[in-house]
C-alpha cells in the first residue's frame, strides 16, 4: 500500500505544471543556444524572418519608401556531412511616385541556394546560385528578365562574435530588357557582437551596385547599427533586430536613411536539438570526472 501512494504521489508531481521561474530558466537556455544560430545565414535551423525596411531623405526628400522582405530559409540535408540551405526573398514594396501617391506590389523574387558543411567548424562557408524571376507586380520595381549568378557567404564565430560576409552577382539571362539591362552586386558584411540575456550588437549593411546605370548612380554603401534580441513569445523563439543606416552614397532619386525592423521565427531542426543535447550531456561527464567542460 505504501508504495502504491508513493506511485501515485510521484506521478501527480511529475503532472504538475511548469513553474514561472522554470519556463523563465528553460526559455533563457534556448535563448541562448540560439543567438549565435539566429545570426548565421547557413545555419542548420529552419526560419522565417520578416523584414521592414522604411526609406526617407536624400532623393526621396520628405517621401518614403518602403519594402517587406519576406524571407523563409530551409535546410535541406544530403545525407550526414552535407546541407543545401534555401533562402527565398520575397519583397512587398511601396515606392513613392512624382504625383504624391504610392507605387506598390510585389518585386521581382530571389531564390539562394547555399553548399554548406552540416557539421559545425571553426570557418563556416556557403557558395551556389542566385535566381532572379521576373515576378514584379510593382511596375516602378519590375525588371522583366530572368537573373542568374553566384552567391557565397563566409563566417567565423569566436568567442562573443559573428563575423562574416555574404555576396553575390545577377546577370540576365532571359527576358526583355526594356533599355536597362539585370546586372546588380550585392556584398553584406556583417558583426554581431553577443551580450547576455540574449542580447546582441550587430551591424548588416547591405551595398549594392548596378552595374548597368550610368557612372555616379551605380553605388548604395550604407553604414550603422543597432541591436537584437532572442526571446520567447508562449513557447515561439523569435529574434527581433532593430537597425539604423546612412548611404554614404546612392543613386540621386534613392534615400539616404533607412530604418530596418525585422522579426524572425526559429525552429531548430531535431539533429540540432540532439547534437546540443549531446554536448551538454558530455559536458557534465567531464565535470563529473574532474575535468572543466570544454568551450563551445
Amino acid at each position: 500500500m505504501l508504495v502504491l501512494l508513493i506511485a501515485v504521489a510521484g506521478a501527480l508531481q511529475a503532472q504538475q505544471p511548469e513553474t514561472d521561474s522554470a519556463r523563465s530558466e528553460r526559455h533563457a537556455k534556448t535563448e541562448a543556444s540560439l543567438a549565435k544560430a539566429a545570426q548565421n545565414p547557413v545555419a542548420n535551423m529552419v526560419s522565417l524572418p520578416l523584414q521592414y525596411n522604411y526609406y526617407t531623405g536624400g532623393g526621396l526628400d520628405s517621401a518614403s519608401e518602403m519594402v517587406l522582405n519576406l524571407e523563409p530559409v530551409l535546410p535541406l540535408p544530403i545525407g550526414k556531412r552535407w546541407l543545401i540551405v534555401s533562402r527565398t526573398i520575397v519583397p512587398f514594396t511601396s515606392v513613392p511616385l512624382p504625383n504624391g501617391r504610392q507605387s506598390g506590389g510585389i518585386a521581382d523574387i530571389q531564390e539562394q541556394a547555399y553548399l554548406t558543411s552540416a557539421k559545425p567548424s571553426k570557418f563556416t562557408w556557403g557558395v551556389g546560385p542566385v535566381f532572379s524571376f521576373p515576378t514584379a507586380t510593382n511596375p516602378v520595381a519590375r525588371t522583366g528578365q530572368w537573373g542568374l549568378g553566384p552567391t557565397a557567404v563566409g563566417l567565423v564565430m569566436p568567442g562573443h562574435w559573428v563575423i562574416g560576409a555574404l555576396a553575390n552577382n545577377i546577370w540576365r539571362i532571359g527576358g526583355a530588357a526594356h533599355g536597362h539591362v539585370l546586372n546588380t552586386f550585392t556584398l553584406q558584411p556583417f558583426v554581431n557582437y553577443n551580450l547576455p540575456n540574449a542580447w546582441a550588437i550587430s551591424t548588416g549593411p547591405i551595398y549594392t551596385s548596378d552595374w548597368s546605370a550610368p557612372e555616379g548612380q551605380r553605388w548604395t554603401a550604407p553604414i550603422g547599427l543597432g541591436v537584437s534580441k532572442i526571446t520567447h513569445i508562449a513557447e515561439q523563439p523569435l529574434n527581433f533586430v532593430i537597425q539604423y543606416y546612412h548611404n554614404l552614397t546612392h543613386p540621386d532619386l534613392a534615400g539616404s536613411d533607412q530604418m530596418r525592423f525585422q522579426a524572425s521565427f526559429l525552429w531548430p531542426t531535431a539533429a540540432v536539438m540532439a547534437e546540443k543535447k549531446k554536448e551538454e550531456q558530455l559536458a557534465k561527464e567531464r565535470a563529473a570526472g574532474g575535468q572543466k567542460p570544454a568551450k563551445p
